[in-house]
């Protein structure tokens, strides 16, 4: 049996997801805006992009069959990472290229972003694999907050540093500070896995390993229903969250009429209060509090139906009149709060879950449930502006599109608040046994002479099943 993990193995973790969101925060962000502004680039290009990374990951599911399957996640991640770095200074290569050689440009481009996909499915999957392997319940929300904390401040400073790098742009900078920037994280990274998984972990893991092959394994997940559900939570949830993203900022400029600068700083007030939601949670969870502010499942619930109340809010304001001004920045911070809130919570819940089914399926789980996630985000953006620009042109007026793309997210959030409620009610039940089950253990029972008492045994027959 091998040890838990402590609080320097979680933040050592965190810190390989900080590097891990250093990469793709480049690539997503810095190198989006190189190819729309310095290249004059259609803004589709680097959206399609961007999905197709996203689309990349559904091979997370086979990821973690592999660690199922008694492989170690030490070597993944490391591998992964190195990728992932690879991966992005191509794409910033490609970059470079599309100026002088566009087609081209676009070919090493889209090859780039398959690896930066291949490198997240990698290193992240096997990143949360160990985590819900290692990693105690009693701990896992606030694991779980610290690990994304430290992965969002990664997108921070990144950003920050990244965006004084390269100003003023050339191309040159660009290639020198994207390749730097792979080879420091992969070195973090090694650092970080140095003796972070132990000897006995491979044949703890070797004992668990399952003789089934990656598509019976899979259909056997499938068919778990907490795992069905939470899957299909992970994707609702997921979807309505990433579809704000993209129109939030235009939003507040086309109906508040606020400036870049004030768009991006609400932008930072939604960041914000992500964070605070995430805290509370972590909080909430802590062995002081020991529940009373309400479970971790309690709070994905909750989560999603604030959010869809700040949803709503936000289309108030696009109705509201010249005579009341709406507080838009209040709004904003309450659904960060929410969005953290459901988000860090469903993180603790797939940690959780990620063990219940049985163990030796932890890899394949965690691969699902990322998967739900990345088709998630690689439709969101394309849902949210689709709609948006889908509403102006039937309505053709900027508030009513607003108010109708806002009420589609709102009821995402509510329908994901109530697949979480099914799934919550699903985990009250106790196990459910076959009736051929049954009558060989009673037999069994009945045949063993040194068992000729049971007591203190209830059986419930409900519907063709024991529960």
């Amino acid at each position: 049996m091998t040890k838990p993990f402590g609080w320097f193995q979680i933040i050592r973790l965190g810190l390989i997801q900080a590097c891990l969101g250093a990469v793709v925060v480049v690539t997503t962000s810095t190198l989006n805006r190189i190819m729309v502004v310095e290249l004059a680039l259609p803004a589709l290009l680097p959206g399609l992009l961007v999905a197709w990374h996203y689309a990349v990951q559904m091979v997370r599911p086979r990821m973690g069959y592999g660690a199922d399957q008694g492989r170690r996640s030490t070597p993944w991640m490391m591998g992964g990472m190195v990728v992932l770095g690879v991966g992005g200074v191509m794409a910033a290569a490609s970059t470079v290229w599309m100026a002088t050689a566009p087609m081209s440009g676009i070919a090493l481009a889209v090859l780039s972003f398959s690896l930066i996909g291949l490198g997240v499915s990698a290193c992240g999957t096997s990143l949360l694999t160990l985590m819900a392997k290692q990693v105690p319940d009693s701990r896992r929300a606030q694991a779980a907050t610290t690990v994304w904390l430290m992965m969002i401040m990664g997108f921070a400073i990144t950003a920050g540093t990244v965006g004084k790098l390269i100003d003023p742009y050339t191309p040159e900078v660009l290639l020198k500070v994207s390749a730097s920037l792979s080879v420091l994280t992969s070195l973090i990274t090694a650092v970080c896995l140095w003796g972070l998984e132990k000897s006995g972990t491979a044949s703890v893991a070797q004992e668990k390993k399952s003789t089934a092959d990656f598509k019976q394994t899979f259909k056997e997940v499938w068919s778990e229903p907490k795992a069905r559900t939470f899957t299909i939570f992970v994707f609702l949830s997921m979807l309505a969250y990433s579809a704000q993203d993209l129109i939030l900022e235009p939003f507040a400029g086309a109906i508040h009429g606020m400036s870049p600068g004030k768009t991006t700083q609400l932008s930072g007030w939604h960041h914000m209060g992500v964070l605070i939601g995430m805290l509370s949670v972590a909080g909430a969870s802590s062995r002081w509090i020991g529940g009373r502010l309400g479970s971790v499942q309690a709070w994905m619930v909750g989560g999603c139906l604030f959010s869809a109340v700040a949803t709503v809010g936000l289309s108030s304001s696009a109705l509201a009149t010249i005579d009341f001004v709406w507080p838009l920045k209040a709004n904003v911070i309450f659904l960060g709060i929410a969005n953290g809130a459901f988000s860090i919570a469903a993180i603790a819940t797939m940690m959780r879950l990620a063990g219940e089914g049985g163990e030796g399926r932890e890899g394949t789980r965690m691969g699902l449930w990322g998967a739900a996630q990345a088709a998630a985000f690689g439709l969101g953006g394309i849902v949210g502006t689709g709609a948006s620009d889908l509403a102006h042109a039937l309505l053709q007026d900027s508030r009513s599109a607003y108010v109708a793309v806002f009420a589609f997210q709102s009821l995402m959030f509510i329908a994901s608040a109530w697949v979480a409620l099914r799934m919550r009610a699903g985990s009250k039940a106790t196990t459910v046994v076959s009736k051929d089950a049954l009558t060989e253990a009673v037999n069994a029972v009945s045949n063993d002479a040194s068992l000729h008492a049971i007591s203190d045994s209830r059986v419930y027959l409900k519907g063709g099943s024991l529960t």
